[in-house]
């Protein structure tokens, strides 16, 4: 404290006091919170996972996730590990040493993908892309038409890059390759996406789709999910990479039953199946046009109100489940989210890589509504102010309460949630936005 006992977040020994009390305001992009559903659900008894009936519960997950992903003809792994171990398990069994990959890096988690398959034994061509945009689909064209002898085996992309909060169009880059006539397997993180951005793996013709539990799946960290097409699990008979923990021959095998290779994280399989519920119940639908109206609000309270920019360069990139805000010159990004964390008990996601010190992120995915990101969004304008980025006090706030009041979620009736309405495309969405904001709020 200063002599006259003010509080100064710039002072070590004021940014180190005792215990905050209230509850931590978690706005990372992942992990996300967790229902009280789920955690209730996740406290259960050990059971025996080779009983009569355990399948009950893992068949059950199994079909749904598949809903989840949209996929009819795939078929889900669920791997005690990290999506990064989703990541490997879809390299390894359906490549070989060698194989040459196509992808461009755009951010943090699409360099990661990167150097894993290069540190695995694949030949990798990257096009490195300015921070803040989607996959080059233009990039991706010229490089398959080149390939007349179809030496590129695979093509990686980030659905959702969340280091820069930045969507990417799957379902263009599919029709790019199938213009080209090209056999190459398409690879997509979904890690922050699934289960709160549309994700179509049937009708965009994904490979292998990637995710993980504790993002839109609102679970702890834990779960790696990986969902193969018939042509992926039919490339898994010539791949040659070497893999055993997360050999997928192994799953087929057991998961036919209902069973694992080996033990399965079985409170988390009781959270999953919870979680599931709880999206059904809403509507998946229902799920993506929350997602996007609420991701509206924060990102006019961070253009609109503070004045600042996004990451992502185009309103056609902006991510759904995390906006990533630039901050100005001279003014440490780490020092913002120190201060939020340390004085408002708010935790923002740091900048990472190329964006360490230069960006924050507020992550706005899986259980959340409007008041809860009042809140985050409160919290980090006074963290901003208290770090001297010059913004007015209450902008950013006044900002979200005027889309929100000013616009309603539409949403599409559901046999269990009974809610009214019909769901627009995002297109539809934003269209029927921009004749509202010229309505008086009320």
């Amino acid at each position: 404290m200063s002599a006259t006992g003010e509080f100064n977040p710039l002072r070590e020994s004021d940014r180190t006091m005792s215990r905050i009390s209230g509850r931590n305001f978690l706005f990372v992009p992942g992990p996300t919170n967790i229902p009280d559903r789920v955690q209730r659900a996740m406290v259960v008894a050990m059971e025996d996972h080779r009983s009569s009936r355990f399948p009950e519960l893992s068949a059950s997950v199994f079909e749904d996730l598949k809903k989840v992903y949209k996929t009819e003809a795939g078929q889900v792994f669920i791997f005690p590990s990290s999506g990064t171990g989703a990541w490997e398990a879809a390299l390894t069994n359906t490549l070989s040493p060698g194989d040459r990959l196509l992808t461009a890096r755009l951010g943090h988690f699409s360099h990661l993908w990167i150097d894993m398959a290069e540190r695995l034994g694949f030949e990798v061509r990257a096009l490195d892309v300015p921070w803040g945009e989607g996959m080059p689909l233009e990039f991706i064209e010229a490089a398959l038409r080149a390939d007349t002898g179809r030496e590129i085996k695979g093509i990686l992309a980030c659905h959702n890059e969340t280091s820069t909060g930045v969507t990417s169009d799957i379902a263009g880059l599919r029709s790019v390759v199938d213009a080209c006539g090209h056999s190459a397997m398409l690879f997509v993180d979904a890690v922050s996406s699934l289960g709160s951005i549309d994700f179509r793996m049937d009708e965009w013709g994904v490979d292998l789709a990637v995710s993980g539990s504790q993002k839109g799946l609102m679970l702890p960290a834990g779960l790696g999910i990986l969902a193969v097409s018939p042509k992926a699990l039919h490339a898994m008979q010539s791949a040659t990479s070497r893999r055993c923990y997360f050999d997928l021959a192994d799953m087929i095998a057991t998961n036919a039953s209902g069973y694992f290779p080996y033990t399965p994280a079985l409170p988390m399989l009781h959270g999953l199946r919870e979680s599931l519920n709880i999206l059904f119940e809403e509507g998946l639908e229902n799920v993506f046009s929350r997602h996007h109206y609420l991701a509206e609000g924060v990102r006019a309270a961070i253009t609109e109100g503070w004045g600042l920019r996004l990451c992502a360069r185009h309103p056609k990139w902006y991510s759904d489940t995390v906006s990533a805000v630039t901050v100005p010159e001279g003014i440490d990004a780490a020092h913002v989210i120190d201060v939020a964390f340390r004085r408002y008990n708010l935790a923002l996601g740091s900048g990472l890589s190329n964006g360490a010190g230069r960006m924050f992120r507020i992550g706005h995915l899986g259980d959340l509504n409007e008041l809860m990101l009042m809140g985050a969004i409160a919290g980090t304008e006074m963290a901003m102010l208290d770090a001297d980025i010059e913004i007015t006090s209450g902008s950013g706030v006044a900002a979200a309460a005027g889309f929100w009041r000013r616009h309603r979620q539409r949403q599409r009736c559901t046999e269990k949630s009974g809610r009214a309405g019909v769901i627009p495309d995002r297109a539809d969405y934003q269209e029927r936005v921009a004749v509202e904001s010229a309505l008086p709020v009320g």
